[in-house]
């Protein structure tokens, strides 16, 4: 009787997830006509860049409501979004933990001493070098130093407010023993949009969604980052994929549909060498402290 249960509850969540499925499909087709149906009626109407046309800005942080600790989101603005949270597995799901499981951010001091206003093209240098160490779009494993008290986090899925809670989300969305956040460049962004760094890199891994998790099919990734004219600090963060979200939900469902249906995984990425840059006036400003601190030297 339990593995009767056991499948017909796995049955269930298969059709939600199904249907969820196709609720991100139109809601792709909807939001392509919706963008035409501006584009012909505004097209006075400033732009944030052009070089993103084409690439999908539907995000796969998920922040569970059930969890206490990832209850912070604003506002869910997908509901695709709002219903595939409620299958993020919990604390004790497949190895136990609950209550006595290590906090996986316990080491990063939220409250540390923020940077000084650095020049645009170092800060985007540093952020290069701290990316592709910590790969913090999954690990969760942020520097604060960089990041504003009111820093904020939109796309068309989620709202957040706070740096600390980000870094929560992402580590319980993703697989920590598989997910990748690989760095391709990090620079300072050169389409004409003013005070934005833009990261793009290759997602794959899982992600914590039904008992077992979803695979991510491998694919590319664009963040902006928004830079404070007052203090230097980021303040805003928009992810961007080039896939849509239909096509993210349908390979990690039927993988033998990738590259016939979906999208093809994209290719590997090589390594480089990153250098940490030399951030001038470190000791006269104060950041030297936070940011060995933050390094753990």
């Amino acid at each position: 009787m339990r593995i009767v249960r056991t499948m017909a509850s796995q049955q269930r969540i298969l059709l939600i997830i199904l249907s969820a499925t196709v609720v991100s499909f139109v809601s792709s087709f909807q939001a392509v006509d919706r963008h035409a149906s501006v584009a012909r009626h505004a097209k006075s109407r400033p732009r944030r860049t052009d070089s993103i046309e084409g690439r999908s800005r539907r995000s796969i942080v998920v922040v569970a409501a059930t969890d206490e600790k990832m209850s912070d989101v604003d506002e869910y603005l997908n509901p695709v979004t709002e219903i595939l949270s409620n299958f993020m597995q919990k604390d004790d799901d497949g190895g136990g933990g609950g209550a006595d499981k290590i906090d996986p951010l316990a080491g990063i001091d939220f409250g540390a001493p923020k940077i000084s206003k650095l020049p645009i093209e170092t800060l985007a240098a540093a952020l290069d070098a701290e990316l592709y160490e910590k790969e913090w779009f999954v690990t969760g494993n942020v520097n604060p130093i960089y990041f504003d008290d009111a820093f904020q986090f939109q796309d068309p899925d989620v709202k957040l407010t706070g740096i600390e809670e980000y870094a929560r989300g992402v580590t319980k969305i993703f697989d920590q023993a598989s997910s990748r956040a690989e760095i391709i460049s990090c620079v300072v962004n050169d389409d004409g949009v003013p005070n934005t760094i833009t990261v793009t890199w290759r997602l794959s891994g899982r992600v914590n969604i039904t008992p077992k998790g979803l695979p991510i099919k491998p694919y590319i990734c664009y963040t902006d980052f928004t830079v404070s004219e007052d203090n230097g600090l980021v303040v805003f963060q928009e992810d961007r994929f080039d896939v849509p979200g239909w096509d993210i939900l349908l390979s990690a469902l039927f993988p033998f549909l990738i590259g016939k249906i979906t999208k093809e995984a994209a290719p590997e990425v090589e390594p480089r060498v990153v250098v940490m840059p030399k951030m001038s006036g470190a000791k006269k400003a104060g950041i030297f402290d936070g940011v060995l601190q933050q390094l753990g030297l």
